[in-house]
């Protein structure tokens, strides 16, 4: 019997289409709406994402039958890429693995970022999200600590805040912001790093 997270979490999947061509559509248009919502914010065309994504526009709304669910399914694949990533990142090296995820999670917060306020409505939809987060990297931020290569006097709260101050600053270009997040990331490491 599923637990009330477990329910929620999958209620909150991206739901691909089973035939190969049609998926293969789904995740073009769900990869051109990532890069369109991080450049042009939640107003981005959806007629330039359709495009980007080499389909026409009833093949968006075939899928997204409106934005707020071209803007859900983005935020979804996001936060399921960052858990699957920690699952693959577990036999790397422990702060290779943390700081290899807290670049990506730089990547996630940029989207939500841009399409947060569009589907803040379905706080349980976030709820959940934040849960699965915290699920995948909280054990990265452990393990670097147990190894001494990260402090352990923060919290993984402590580490989110840090890298979201870094995600959500509007920088001019983005070898700027992988400067700052490096700074960011000299703040976590340990003395045995």
């Amino acid at each position: 019997m599923m637990d009330e997270t477990s329910q929620a979490e999958s209620r909150y999947k991206v739901r691909r289409p089973q035939r190969a061509d049609a998926r293969r559509n789904f995740d073009a248009l769900i990869e051109a709406a990532r890069q369109a919502f991080a450049d042009d914010g939640a107003d981005a065309s959806l007629e330039g994402i359709a495009r980007k994504a080499g389909v026409n526009i009833a093949t968006l709304y075939r899928n997204f039958p409106t934005r707020g669910h071209l803007f859900e399914a983005v935020y979804l694949d996001e936060v399921e890429a960052l858990a699957k990533m920690a699952d693959e990142l577990q036999g790397r090296d422990p702060w290779d693995a943390l700081e290899t995820w807290l670049t990506r999670f730089v990547s996630y917060a940029t989207t939500k970022k841009a399409v947060y306020d569009a589907i803040a409505h379905n706080a349980e939809m976030f709820t959940t999200c934040r849960d699965v987060i915290h699920a995948a990297g909280r054990p990265l931020l452990e393990r670097a600590q147990a190894a001494g290569v990260a402090r352990s006097d923060v919290s993984f709260d402590d580490v989110l805040f840090l890298v979201n101050g870094v995600s959500g600053t509007n920088f001019v270009v983005e070898a700027q912001r992988e400067r700052v997040l490096t700074m960011a990331l000299d703040g976590i490491r340990g003395p045995g790093r």
